[in-house]
């Protein structure tokens, strides 16, 4: 679901990261509520103010969502599902669970925490806002407070629509789920509903367009695609967990892969192994001993003329939890480790012995057969 994201902080042992995607959404939230919404309400204002309160609405509604994702967050952990963390992308964000809920009454507290959350929120700056007209504050400050009344309670209707993989979506799955006892086949029609909402929304959109409410437009079309997107993938990666899940990294490792020696160039290295079999990486060996491995990236950071000089013991990376596995790890895990990492080769070491190696290929291949005979 995700592109590239990077680490802001830790809350209450959750790590918080924000994807790239999110600078886009700021940037079109903040000219929203600048060229928009805040003039719309409050005429006459100097243009710097209206930008001052769209960069302020802006940096609230992230707060929002980081509480409104937190709350899931909270209730899942008491309920005993593991989570990863919370990160923040387009159009929100999402609290990343290490598994999918243990049964639908776990989905059910979990889905609904975060609009409970986000209607608490709404209503205390409802009565900040209350009390913030009575005191006299300036109508910048009240304005903004308005807006994040109004934004959280609208983050919570908007998350409880029947749409997978919003949270309304999964009340829908955790009820479907309840009733049927059919985990696949409940997110099957939850993912068709969000999709079908997603597809409505685009239409409105492009009617919105079509009308020359532009700002409006843009926002109902970008959000159904987002949605259509989601309900389809997340579907996918529950075929693909179910596809994978209980088969361990044993069954898919090529047991004799090629190693390099740490101590050719790297001029040998690219000739004779990286043109000859086509990898992006290779175990190094020193004897029987496994020293760690290299990627063709740690090649192209060396400059040409030094390839003939340095050995590929100099840039060994050494083994650790980015690109070792056990052999007896659920592929599921393998799979999460890869997308991670973006490392498409991972060393399988059992104890301080190199027994094979695991490919991203060879993990899809399997799973196209079995979705292929099984589905």
């Amino acid at each position: 679901m995700f592109g590239h994201s990077f680490k802001l902080f830790n809350l209450f042992g959750f790590e918080v990261s924000i994807d790239l995607s999110w600078i886009f959404i700021a940037v079109l939230v903040t000219w929203s509520l600048a060229a928009g919404f805040f003039p719309y309400l409050y005429p006459h204002l100097p243009a710097k103010t209206y930008w001052v309160m769209g960069v302020i609405g802006s940096l609230g509604l992230f707060l929002s969502v980081i509480f409104h994702e937190f709350s899931h967050s909270v209730v899942a952990r008491r309920l005993g599902l593991p989570m990863k963390g919370i990160t923040l992308f387009i159009f929100g964000g999402v609290a990343q669970m290490g598994d999918e809920p243990a049964s639908a009454k776990v989905e059910f507290f979990m889905a609904i925490a975060g609009p409970i959350s986000s209607l608490v929120l709404g209503g205390i700056f409802y009565l900040l806002y209350v009390q913030g007209a009575a005191a006299g504050w300036s109508l910048p400050v009240n304005g903004v407070i308005r807006y994040l009344a109004y934004i959280n309670v609208v983050l919570a209707v908007f998350n409880l629509l029947p749409a997978f993989p919003l949270d309304g979506g999964r009340v829908l799955r955790s009820i479907l789920w309840g009733a049927w006892d059919d985990l696949r086949r409940a997110t099957r029609v939850s993912a068709a509903v969000g999709s079908a909402f997603g597809f409505g929304l685009i239409a409105l959109g492009i009617l919105q367009l079509i009308s020359g409410n532009f700002i409006a437009g843009l926002w109902w079309f970008l959000i159904g695609m987002f949605i259509r997107g989601a309900a389809q993938m997340s579907y996918q990666q529950l075929l693909v967990r179910n596809a994978l899940a209980g088969e361990p990294v044993r069954n898919f490792m090529h047991p004799h892969p090629v190693t390099a020696p740490g101590s050719i160039t790297l001029e040998h290295l690219v000739k004779d192994y990286i043109y000859k079999y086509h990898f992006k990486m290779f175990p190094v060996m020193d004897n029987s001993h496994l020293l760690g491995c290299i990627t063709t990236r740690q090649v192209k950071e060396v400059p040409r003329e030094r390839w003939s000089q340095e050995t590929i013991r100099e840039l060994v990376s050494p083994c650790s939890e980015e690109n070792t596995i056990s052999p007896e790890t659920d592929a599921v895990q393998a799979l999460a480790l890869i997308n991670r990492t973006g490392n498409s080769r991972l060393l399988v070491v059992e104890g301080n012995q190199l027994v094979g190696i695991l490919t991203l290929r060879d993990l899809m291949k399997f799973l196209s057969l079995k979705v292929e005979l099984e589905q």
